[in-house]
């Protein structure tokens, strides 16, 4: 079944050095281009509007740092421009310092400022985390507006105006704003191949998934917004200086958070081009239609933001960069060889007797977990010994998942106590329970759509191993060892029920842990597969690791597990020998039916 290391594909992304030169030739060579085609514009208007791209590609790279890659959509990034805006100003008004050191400045009350607007909404969820965004601009608009900041004067420095970022030539602006945009887009790049970049997107594919699989999302999110608020505070910094004048309608107003927004998803939310593509096209037309049709038509620019996004929508929903890179790349998908599966009949090898019972690896006393009236598990207890197949077995809605939930952290047992290698586990949350030996897949798929099956995998090495080219050689070789080697770069979206299976037990292998929890692995597939999977099981159990399986295929569960534990309505109505239990009558009558009896007798 498995096959030596060195014939396994050889990923870009598990390669030790990263390969930078030919993403900074595609940031590095289009900036340089963009400011040699402004620096041939003579006429000031335009010279001031194409200063204004950069400034909003920067903000939509901030908003798609955060956004983007956690999922959690932000309708209030225009806090963090007029912080930073503001910063710029009042630091040069009242301090007289430079901004070139209150751009850093600037930076600096972004990132501080997402944190503690962290603190009260990522307790939130879908619209309720987007509205409550969007309350904060508006909130520290009246804010300034209350403290007397109705219009702050940047002060002219004709003594010194180079120390006091004071131009002569408008187009030197526009190399400022090239450089931040650079170094925000190099950041990006640099998320994107980091442990942070990929946990994100993780967590925002499938926050469930990446907990189960050790990630603590709180203090990543916390990461992210204050990269993304930092960075969009410089922009907000440099659009003071470039104005000359701050205004709270200006700098908090909803404008400025949809036009962070709406450049990132007409470009292409979670991708490094999309914000610059998004401002390139964007913020030229919306400013030149204001400019020219505003007295006739006031709020054209509202109206031409509103149509690209309904536009975009309807056409390329991921936004224009990936569905131009979509398109380039549709011709030559080549097809997936089906996967080799070991079908030989399963024979589970004989194990020699235990003469003294070793010590329980995971203990269940009481355990009691109550929806209302409505009791999901009552007073359930049972011992996991180590090495053992442990199954749980009963029928639908009798709590077998509501328990996995609860022996893993998704759910908190009103009662009882769960302890795993002596020490209680109870409480704990899912990505504590994963990092103390516990892993663990899900009846219905929880996967990484957008991911590649290594990095899918790999995301269980992150808290297990710091290294990155040792987490990627112990994510191969949990792939190896459920099959699926020849599927490493393959996208998770195009695997088969039994590929997604097979992944979703690598991931859960992938850090070694000491117990598996498997829930319905067998579910929805064929014969030859499911002798496949068994064999896998086996395997794993041979290996030293023990594993509690709940499954509702009877005949494979009598072959492959030690003992099984039933139940019935939440509670426990028996457990032991797998041919002890399945005479059990009262299992009988409440789970097997006298037919099934009757087909095992014979």
């Amino acid at each position: 079944m498995s096959q030596p290391k060195t014939l396994l594909p050889q990923p870009r992304s598990a390669a030790p050095q990263l390969a930078w030169k030919g993403p900074l030739a595609w940031i590095l060579i289009p900036a340089l281009l963009y400011t040699a085609a402004v620096w041939m514009v003579s006429d000031r208007y335009y010279q001031l509007l194409f200063t204004l791209v950069p400034i909003w590609a920067l903000v939509g790279v901030g908003w798609n740092i955060f956004s983007g890659y956690s999922g959690l959509i932000s309708f209030g990034h225009a806090a963090f421009f007029g912080v930073g805006a503001y910063t710029v100003a009042l630091l040069m008004v009242y301090l007289n310092i430079s901004p070139w050191l209150g751009l850093l400045g600037a930076a600096a009350a972004g990132a501080a400022t997402g944190v503690l607007i962290g603190i009260p909404t990522f307790r939130l969820r879908g619209h309720y985390f987007a509205l409550a965004m969007l309350a904060c601009p508006l909130a520290l608009l009246y804010v300034f507006e209350w403290l007397g900041f109705q219009e702050v004067t940047l002060p002219m420095k004709r003594e010194s105006p180079l120390a006091f970022m004071q131009f002569a030539d408008q187009r030197m602006y526009v190399l400022v704003a090239m450089a931040l945009l650079v170094a925000a887009l190099l950041i990006n790049l640099a998320m994107v191949r980091s442990r942070l970049g990929m946990s994100l997107l993780a967590i925002k594919q499938n926050e469930a998934a990446a907990m189960a699989a050790g990630i603590n999302p709180l203090p990543l999110k916390y990461a992210a917004i204050a990269i993304s608020g930092g960075l969009t505070a410089m922009a907000g910094g440099l659009y003071a200086v470039v104005l000359l004048i701050v205004t709270p309608v200006a700098v908090f107003g909803v404008l400025s958070s949809a036009q962070a927004l709406i450049v990132t998803l007409f470009g292409g939310i979670a991708t490094i081009a999309g914000p610059v593509l998004g401002a390139l096209v964007l913020i030229p037309l919306g400013e030149i239609l204001h400019a020219e049709l505003g007295n006739r038509f006031p709020g054209i620019q509202g109206v031409v933001f509103g149509a690209a996004i309904v536009a975009v929508v309807l056409t390329a929903p991921e936004g224009i960069w990936p569905w131009l890179r979509a398109r380039r790349k549709a011709d030559k998908a080549d097809a997936l060889a089906p996967l080799q599966l070991n079908t030989d009949a399963f024979a589970r090898p004989a194990r020699a007797p235990l003469l003294t019972p070793p010590a329980p690896l995971m203990r269940v006393e009481g355990m009691t977990v109550r929806y209302g009236g409505l009791f999901a598990l009552k007073d359930v207890s049972f011992e996991v010994f180590p090495g053992e197949i442990l199954g749980i077995i009963g029928p639908n809605g009798a709590g077998k998942t509501t328990l996995f939930n609860a022996l893993n952290g998704f759910v908190t047992p009103q009662s009882g106590l769960c302890t795993f290698g002596g020490q209680p586990i109870s409480g704990l949350a899912p990505y504590e329970v994963c990092r103390a030996g516990v892993g663990r897949t899900f009846q219905v798929v929880r996967a990484f759509a957008r991911m590649t099956v290594l990095d899918s995998v790999v995301i269980a090495t992150f808290f297990a191993e710091p290294d990155r080219e040792r987490g990627y050689q112990m994510a191969r070789s949990a792939i190896e060892r459920v099959g699926l080697q020849a599927r490493c770069d393959a996208l998770v979206s195009g695997l088969t029920t039994v590929e997604l299976r097979l992944m979703e037990l690598a991931r859960a292998l992938a850090p070694q842990p000491k117990l598996l929890l498997l829930d319905e692995i067998l579910a929805g597939l064929g014969g030859n597969e499911t002798e496949h999977v068994l064999k896998v099981v086996e395997s794993i159990r041979q290996s030293g690791m023990t594993v509690v399986i709940i499954e509702h295929t009877m005949h494979a569960m009598v072959r492959l597990a030690d003992r099984l534990v039933v139940l019935d309505h939440g509670a426990v109505c028996a457990q032991g020998d797998p041919s002890q239990v399945t005479n059990d009558p009262l299992v009988i009558q409440a789970y097997l039916g006298k037919r099934w009896s009757q087909r095992a007798q014979h």
